[in-house]
């Protein structure tokens, strides 16, 4: 049985500085494989550097939604940056209501053109969407992406049926184990298995039994477990099953 985190920061404060204790971690609840998300011009570096120094690490390229002033990467850079052998995906990108308000034409544009790059570079987008789901899926939709991942999935079953016509994949965080995301919970029963995800969002989110605390990869097995009890599957399925979805997605990432 192996386990892949679908989306996690590793090169955070926290993370970084007992990176080999995580890795072992990692390596001990079976997960076998990590996806390092670009959210910064500044620290983009660093999840290609974790990349290119491990071989079951792999990285993406992006601007997480949350900054208006966040320094940006042209089309061009993106086009670029995707061209390197261990960035498999764009992002995270998307809409984020929660922390910003007012004129938003600035996320708009920026979500746009990472959807550009997605589609010329031929490689998945992560979404980000946080209080912002129906204009999320009206610019997917409106700009053809032709392959995405909800991240982080924080909606109910209506969103998801939309993610789901649109050919895209459904990743379950540690918030799925919490005793108050119904919908969330509703939604993973809704889901076909074959489109479902699982990651950390570490060192965010940790699942219960570890909620409250700092997340890392190795947590999540505890979201695949509780994935699997509300499903009534084994977790050798949902395993199995995550694992080849993320392989199907992310083409450039090699098998372990």
């Amino acid at each position: 049985m192996q386990l892949i985190d679908s989306h996690c920061h590793i090169n955070f404060d926290g993370l970084i500085q007992r990176l080999p204790e995580v890795l072992d971690n990692m390596s001990a609840n079976q997960v076998c494989q990590a996806l390092a998300i670009s959210v910064s011009r500044d620290t983009f570096n660093e999840v290609r550097a974790l990349a290119e120094q491990h071989n079951h690490i792999y990285a993406t390229v992006g601007i997480h939604p949350d900054s208006e002033t966040a320094e940006e990467f042209s089309l061009e850079e993106l086009l670029q940056h995707a061209q390197h052998p261990k960035v498999v995906g764009i992002g995270e990108t998307g809409l984020d209501y929660h922390w910003c308000s007012g004129d938003l034409t600035w996320q708009h544009n920026r979500f746009i053109t990472h959807i550009q790059a997605a589609k010329q570079a031929n490689l998945p987008l992560i979404i980000h969407t946080r209080q912002a789901a129906d204009d999320t899926m009206r610019l997917l939709s409106e700009h053809a992406a032709p392959k995405a991942v909800m991240h982080c999935f924080s909606e109910d079953i209506r969103v998801a049926k939309i993610a789901l016509d649109l050919g895209y994949y459904i990743s379950f965080s540690g918030i799925l184990t919490f005793k108050n995301a119904k919908d969330i919970q509703a939604a993973a029963q809704y889901c076909p298995l074959d489109r479902i995800l699982v990651e950390t969002d570490a060192p965010f989110l940790a699942p219960v039994p570890h909620r409250g605390k700092q997340n890392e990869p190795a947590y999540v097995r505890h979201t695949a477990e509780f994935l699997a009890q509300l499903r009534g599957e084994s977790l050798e399925q949902v395993a199995h099953a995550t694992t080849e979805n993320f392989y199907r997605l992310f083409e450039k990432v090699q098998r372990i």
